[in-house]
């Protein structure tokens, strides 16, 4: 059993991987939450780094959002996102992530005075520098903060939408409780007249209605997260049917409590359902792990087999939002991987 764990966790570090599910806000680690507050000028509310990292503690989606909140305050400038953003995909590239579809929320940073050509510009500088440096692809999508409602949603939109070029999708978080995916129809129907795609969270903790919502009112191409839809067994044969894929974040779902605890997490059950699944790392900083540790996590508390971690690998080229060529190209990675490992 020790070689068999020692080979898959082999695999596991070695696969290439697509992330379609991590917020740049949330790779925010204590360390540079010190360096740009001190940059910026600006008091934070912890002595040390320690204390700082203490601190990414929370017992609900509500308390994680208000320390999120928080931390993104000390990003101000165009260096600062260019840099945050660097150093994410510095350790997205030592993890072999080929390809990343990052998210971005605007609202947190614009509604502090941040013009949002500094947060694009700084987020896209860093992903251009990463497919020159290391062939690393990418997608960048942008998120409406769901607790500020649709008619903000409208006018960040608008905001955005000279950018819209460099925008592949917009998608939907926050808080769900309260916030149904239906509220922003109007405004994700705007965005697919500018030829954006749509992605949206549902369904971790809201309940499956709200995964329904966002494929109906707002043509959502991928779900973020989705675990209780197996909750509604037709909306579970639905999603098999249509190959809708679900962006899962293990170490995220055990953090918030959407489950006790990994062993009691669906994602092998997902999968042995035929659900296109994926495993990603959410908010990394704050969930104690990026897309490798979210991996090594799911297959040690859940035996995944070494089948298993191949087809997560392929669901998220399938997933993603590149051409067939990129896709290829992928899979033959893999196919190299998998016959060394």
């Amino acid at each position: 059993m020790a070689q068999e764990t020692t080979a898959l966790d082999a695999l596991i570090r070695n696969v290439p991987k697509a992330e379609l599910h991590v917020h740049v806000e949330g790779t925010l680690e204590p360390e540079l939450m010190f360096e740009f507050a001190r940059r910026n000028s600006l008091e934070l509310p912890y002595r040390t780094v320690e204390v700082a990292r203490a601190a990414y503690s929370f017992g609900s989606l509500r308390s994680f959002l208000d320390l999120y909140y928080q931390g993104a305050a000390v990003l101000q400038e165009e260096r600062d996102f260019y840099e945050l953003t660097r150093a994410y995909l510095e350790r997205a590239n030592a993890q072999r992530v080929r390809h990343v579809e990052l998210f971005f929320d605007p609202q947190i940073h614009t509604a502090r005075g941040v013009p949002f050509e500094v947060v694009a510009r700084g987020i896209g500088r860093a992903l251009e520098d990463a497919q020159a440096e290391w062939g690393m692809t990418s997608r960048l999508i942008m998120c409406f903060l769901r607790d500020l409602g649709p008619e903000a949603a409208l006018a960040t939109l608008e905001e955005a939408l000279p950018h819209a070029q460099e925008l592949v999708a917009v998608g939907l978080d926050s808080a769900e409780v309260g916030h149904p995916p239906d509220d922003f129809e109007e405004v994700f129907r705007r965005a697919r007249e500018r030829g954006l795609l749509a992605v949206a969270h549902a369904g971790e903790e809201g309940p499956p209605e709200f995964v329904r919502q966002a494929l109906d009112q707002l043509r959502a191409r991928r779900i973020d997260h989705g675990v209780r839809a197996l909750e509604d067994p037709d909306l579970v044969e639905r999603l098999v049917r249509e190959r809708v894929p679900l962006t899962v974040c293990p170490l995220s779902n055990v953090k918030l409590g959407v489950v006790s605890s990994l062993r009691a997490h669906p994602l092998r059950r997902m999968l042995e359902l035929g659900l296109m699944v994926t495993v990603n790392s959410d908010d990394p900083a704050y969930f104690g792990g990026y897309i490798t540790e979210n991996f090594l996590a799911a297959q040690r508390a859940l035996d995944l087999t070494r089948e298993q971690i191949l087809t997560l690998a392929r669901n998220s080229y399938a997933a993603a939002f590149v051409d067939e060529g990129r896709r290829r190209q992928l899979e033959d990675e893999l196919q190299a991987v998998a016959s060394e490992f």
